[in-house]
């Protein structure tokens, strides 16, 4: 009978104190359960009003970009044939044999039969051994069935077997049995597989929450396919177009993931002023150091065939995008920190709450920066490994534009990731020090008779433990 006279945990602040200073240790366990797992506290109206003064008229900006800015199709042009920029269909292979490489010239050896040159020299070493000889079978497009051989070397990184999915690449102007080449294999179901390994992770340990945010990300993406890649191809400013899309990830990524709040709108707020830092720092470095953002064959390859496309700005327009995910992290983390510092205790003023808040931040910065730096050069490693071979100087790698591009990114990045935490703590620490809750917010937050059940719950926990003495 006594678990039906005692009142639930979550009714407020002072049920959790008084169970804290009658029972010691009860407290702690009172206290999460009131503030950890429960919403937000309310606002009141006049901050409300504060907060969508601000965020109203950048939502209708980000709006109006999105329709001044949405592209229309994609420019036609004509294709090179050249990396990605080439005609692509499905393949199988049929049929895999093993033949020596001497047989089918497999390394192009030259007719002048000169093997004093590198590229003579590795032709001789490409006829020694085992090939394999691969039948492919095309298996879309107009020419669905046709066959053809492909030859591949025993040290190519890439071997083929009978069975196996391939991408094979078709030139028209090639004679007829040039015209189709392997050019990769067939991944979709691993990707696949691991997607949704992924979405079952992160459902399972999310739960409806972990669902909004699968839900935010497709969303994310479709304004990333949709609206930033065509904008900067039909000729828009890379800046622009990265400044309004990123901002619309960020609303609905945001507000998808934890509620239309005062609590996400300060997040808002904070990652706004973090991404303007970050777009300014970006700019004047990226001009400052002379960094063409046209480094290597793919953005060549860009250059060539849309050369309306600024390569700087596109290079921002990167840094911008590519720190918008773990600037929501850290922010929305502080503003969290600072709302929960205020509900465990709501005497605290701004200066408190800042210094109480910013001591969660330190430990996030670091982390947060050492995890930037290191996916950077994860993502030049065999860059960075070719300079070891070379064993050029750290100042002669770090002088290169492929290397200064990193730098910049990384550093430009991490200056507007350690900038979010003392911007947005005191964002927050500000807004719930100067929340002045009505009486309808004070009604919502308190609930009503929870002073009787705090002293109910006294109670029935006493006559709980009287029993477990007996």
């Amino acid at each position: 009978m006594t678990s039906s006279e005692q009142p639930p945990e979550p009714h407020g602040h002072e049920h959790g104190h008084e169970r804290g200073h009658e029972h010691g240790p009860e407290h702690g366990h009172g206290h999460s359960h009131a503030h950890g797992h429960g919403p937000a506290a309310p606002v009141s109206r006049h901050l409300r009003k504060v907060i969508a003064a601000v965020l109203i008229p950048f939502a209708t900006a980000v709006v109006v970009g999105l329709v001044v800015l949405w592209p229309g199709a994609t420019p036609a042009h004509q294709r090179t044939g050249v990396g990605f920029d080439r005609q692509t269909e499905q393949g199988t292979v049929v049929s895999v044999e093993h033949v020596d490489c001497k047989d089918v010239n497999a390394a192009q050896v030259p007719p002048t039969g000169d093997t004093s040159t590198p590229q003579g020299r590795e032709a001789v070493n490409g006829q020694q051994g085992q090939c394999a000889k691969a039948t492919v079978e095309v298996t879309t497009g107009q020419d669905k069935g046709r066959r053809f051989v492909e030859v591949v070397q025993p040290d190519a990184p890439r071997q083929l077997h009978e069975g196996q999915g391939v991408v094979v690449a078709y030139a028209p102007d090639a004679p007829r049995d040039l015209q189709y080449s392997v050019t990769d294999v067939n991944r979709k179901v691993p990707i696949a597989v691991l997607a949704g390994i992924f979405a079952l992770a992160v459902v399972i340990v999310g739960r409806m929450r972990g669902v909004m945010a699968l839900i935010a990300l497709a969303i994310s993406f479709l304004v990333l396919t949709l609206f930033i890649l065509p904008a900067i191809l039909e000729g828009s400013n890379p800046l622009v177009v990265a400044v309004v899309g990123s901002s619309a990830i960020m609303l609905i990524a945001l507000y998808m993931c934890h509620g239309l709040s005062a609590r996400t709108s300060v997040a808002v707020l904070g990652t706004l002023v973090s991404l303007l830092l970050i777009g300014l720092l970006g700019s004047v470095f990226i001009d400052w150091a002379s960094l063409s953002g046209n480094t290597d064959d793919n953005t060549g390859l860009i250059h060539g065939l849309y050369p309306q496309i600024d390569m700087s700005g596109l290079l921002l327009a990167g840094i911008i995008i590519g720190s918008l995910g773990v600037l929501d992290d850290v922010t929305v983390t502080q503003t969290s920190a600072v709302w929960e510092l205020h509900q465990a205790d709501p005497g605290m003023g701004p200066r408190r709450l800042y210094g109480a808040a910013i001591r969660i931040g330190r430990d996030h910065i670091a982390s947060v920066v050492n995890t930037l730096v290191l996916a950077y050069a994860g993502a030049a490693l065999p860059l960075l490994l070719l300079f070891s071979i070379a064993q050029s100087s750290v100042g002669t790698v770090a002088n290169s534009e492929l290397v200064a591009e990193e730098i910049v990114r990384t550093l430009v990045g991490s200056i507007g990731l350690v900038a979010s935490v003392p911007i947005t703590t005191a964002l927050a620490a500000l807004v719930v020090s100067a929340d002045r809750p009505g009486p309808e917010a004070a009604k919502a937050g308190a609930g009503p008779g929870n002073g009787r059940a705090g002293r109910g719950g006294r109670a029935a926990g006493g006559g709980g433990r009287r029993r477990r003495a007996k």
